[in-house]
C-alpha cells in the first residue's frame, strides 16, 4: 500500500519557519516528481512547490519564491518543504504529491499531474 505522510505543520508566529517532510512508504520514489500543494479554508487548492525526480529541477509559486525551498533525499524517500518568512496567508492544510510516472522531464503546477497524495498537515501563521 502506497502512503504519502505528512509531518512537520504547526502554529507559527509570522516570520516564523517551518520545516515540512513527506515520508513514502509502500515504493520508493526516487524516479518520480513530487511536489507540495496547499488548501486555505474556503479556497481551493493551489500549487506551492515541485520537484524532479533527481531534484536538479524545481518550480515555486510566485507567492512562496525566495522564501520556500523544496528538496528530497531520495535514500530515505523523503521530501521536504522548507519555509521561512511565513505570512499569514500562508496559513492551510499543506499536501503532498508524487507522480506515478517515472522520468519525466518536466515538473508540473497543476494537481492532475500527480496519482499519489497525502493527508495533509495543518500550518497555521499568527499575527
Amino acid at each position: 500500500q502506497v502512503q504519502l505522510v505528512e509531518s512537520g505543520g504547526g502554529l507559527v508566529q509570522a516570520g516564523g519557519s517551518l520545516r515540512l517532510s513527506c515520508a513514502a512508504s509502500g515504493r520508493t520514489f526516487s524516479s518520480n516528481a513530487m511536489g507540495w500543494f496547499r488548501q486555505a479554508p474556503g479556497k481551493e487548492r493551489e500549487f506551492v512547490a515541485a520537484i524532479s525526480w533527481n531534484g536538479g529541477s524545481t518550480r515555486y509559486a510566485d507567492s512562496v519564491k525566495g522564501r520556500f525551498t523544496i528538496s528530497r533525499d531520495n535514500a530515505k524517500n523523503t521530501m521536504y518543504l522548507q519555509m521561512n518568512s511565513l505570512k499569514p496567508e500562508d496559513t492551510a492544510v499543506y499536501y503532498c504529491a508524487a507522480d506515478s510516472r517515472r522520468y519525466r522531464s518536466s515538473i508540473y503546477d497543476t494537481g492532475s499531474s500527480y496519482d499519489y497524495w497525502g493527508q495533509g498537515t495543518q500550518v497555521t501563521v499568527s499575527l
